[in-house]
This record gives structure tokens, C-alpha cells and sequence, in this order.
């Protein structure tokens, strides 16, 4: 008996091995969102779409608004740079012509027909208000910082009991002078504190009159004074910019600005789906 040859009989598949493993570890496929937008006719984009596989971007219609998708496997992207670029590059092309809602990085739907279902045709009233508000608006960043030890050196010339726990450790150990040290730890963190309030109430105050909606963001950093977005009317951008011209010159020896933008409303609009609710 030639025990090297395998009978078929009875096998409904008759794909060799190889080739019928690579068939079932395929991945499924959906569709990748990056935007809600006003669009009643199908378009394509010229951006190809996450994953670098070259697909298409284009839209799901539902009345008159669209999903913004391309064809992807049904996976969790990794927050890695170049995916997050894929993601943001699209968002660019479409802000050239539409006015926006960004979708919560790395949703995907499993079909075309689940989106126009469960996420246009549901939501429709919702996104539509949405859009209303967003429309001929765009997003600006504002961080501002201190210069290396210049909120300290103000710390030290404006408050009188730091300039004293400061003078009485001169000359004396670390162990001897431990809680001296905390306490003068804490008052330099509170008066710094302070200041901070100061100057970002201040920036604000420039900024606001030129800002339809101002969100302020967590402070990530001991030299971080303000983190801040703007939503602006369009028009109203080379006003902003001027003022944070102005904010520069004449702050510029103590703070730092970094100036983002037009990007899309992402402090302002937060779409996330939940496709089993």
C-alpha cells in the first residue's frame, strides 16, 4: 500500500493546502472613516486611503450628507505616525472644499450599508446641526510657554516670602534643610501657578474677541502657559493671526508661541460611533 498518497474522497474542498490557508487568513474588509461633510452626489478624492494599499476615497451618500470612507481591512489601527498622517492628509483635501466633521481615528464599519444606516440615517438631524455650526469655520491651536527660568526669576523678584526661604538656605545642608526646601518647593508652585493664571487669562482676553468657541486643554509641561483652540469664521483668520503677531512682539522676551493651523474642528466636534448601540 502506497501510504504517501492522500485519497479525496469525500473532501468538499478541493483547494490545495497552501492556497486554502492563505484563502481563510485573509481579512475581511470594510470601510475606514475620516469625515462627515454636505455632498448629495458621489465623489472620489485624489488622497489614497489608510494602509497603503491605494484605495480609493470616496463617499457614502445619504441625503444630502456623506461618509467619507475608503475600502479597509476590518482591523484596530496602531497611533502610529503614518497612519495618523494617512488619516489627517485626507481630512486636508477635504477641508479645501468642504466644511467638516472629523470622525474618531481608526473606525471602521464592516459594510458600506451599516454607515448609511446606523450612522447617516440615524444621526442625520444631529450631523446636519452639526454642519450648520462648522460651516465657513475653521480650527486654530495656540500653546504659549515660558523661556527657560523666566517665570522663576519673576517668581523670585515679585514674592517676598520665596526671596526669604530662599536666603535662609544658604550655607545649609540638604538635611538639615529638607523642609525648608519643601515649603519653598510649594510657594515657588503656587505663585508659578499664579502667574500662569495671569498671563493665559491674558492671551485669552486678546484672542477671544476673534473666536466663535475657545476650548483650553490640559497643561502637559512645567513651561506650558496656555493650550488652547479656536474656532474662527474664516474671515476672521488674518485678524487672529495679527493678534497673535502682536501677542509675540511684545511678549516674545519671556513667552514662546506655537500657532497651528487651519486644521479641522477636532476640540469642537467629537464623532464617535458605536456600531453596536
Amino acid at each position: 500500500m502506497n501510504t504517501s498518497l492522500e485519497s479525496t474522497a469525500g473532501r468538499t474542498d478541493q483547494r490545495p493546502p497552501r492556497k486554502r490557508m492563505a484563502k481563510e487568513n485573509e481579512l475581511a474588509e470594510g470601510k475606514y472613516l475620516y469625515a462627515i461633510i454636505v455632498c448629495p452626489e458621489p465623489r472620489e478624492f485624489k488622497t489614497r486611503g489608510i494602509g497603503e494599499r491605494g484605495d480609493v476615497v470616496q463617499t457614502i451618500n445619504y441625503r444630502r450628507l456623506a461618509a467619507v470612507v475608503s475600502t479597509s481591512a476590518i482591523i484596530e489601527y496602531e497611533n502610529s505616525r503614518r497612519n495618523m498622517m494617512a488619516h489627517t492628509v485626507v481630512l486636508e483635501e477635504l477641508m479645501t472644499e468642504f466644511d467638516l466633521l472629523p470622525v474618531r481615528f481608526g473606525t471602521v464599519a464592516t459594510s458600506a450599508e451599516l454607515i448609511e444606516s446606523r450612522l447617516l440615517a440615524l444621526r442625520y438631524d444631529e450631523f446636519t446641526a452639526l454642519l450648520e455650526e462648522m460651516h465657513g469655520r475653521i480650527e486654530l491651536g495656540l500653546k504659549a510657554f515660558w523661556h527657560e527660568g523666566a517665570a522663576f526669576e519673576e517668581v523670585v523678584k515679585e514674592n517676598a516670602k520665596v526671596r526669604k526661604l530662599r536666603a535662609a538656605l544658604q550655607g545649609r545642608s540638604l538635611e538639615e534643610s529638607y523642609y525648608e526646601r519643601i515649603e519653598l518647593g510649594e510657594e515657588v508652585e503656587k505663585a508659578m501657578n499664579q502667574i500662569r493664571a495671569r498671563d493665559e487669562e491674558m492671551i485669552l482676553s486678546r484672542l477671544k474677541p476673534f473666536s466663535h468657541k475657545t476650548k483650553t486643554n490640559k497643561i502637559v509641561s512645567d513651561r506650558m502657559v496656555l493650550n488652547a483652540a479656536f474656532l474662527i469664521n474664516r474671515e476672521d483668520s488674518a485678524a487672529m493671526d495679527d493678534a497673535v503677531k502682536r501677542l509675540d512682539e511684545e511678549f516674545g522676551d519671556r513667552l514662546m508661541f506655537k500657532y497651528v493651523g487651519p486644521a479641522p474642528p477636532y476640540n469642537f466636534v467629537n464623532i464617535v460611533v458605536n456600531w453596536g448601540e
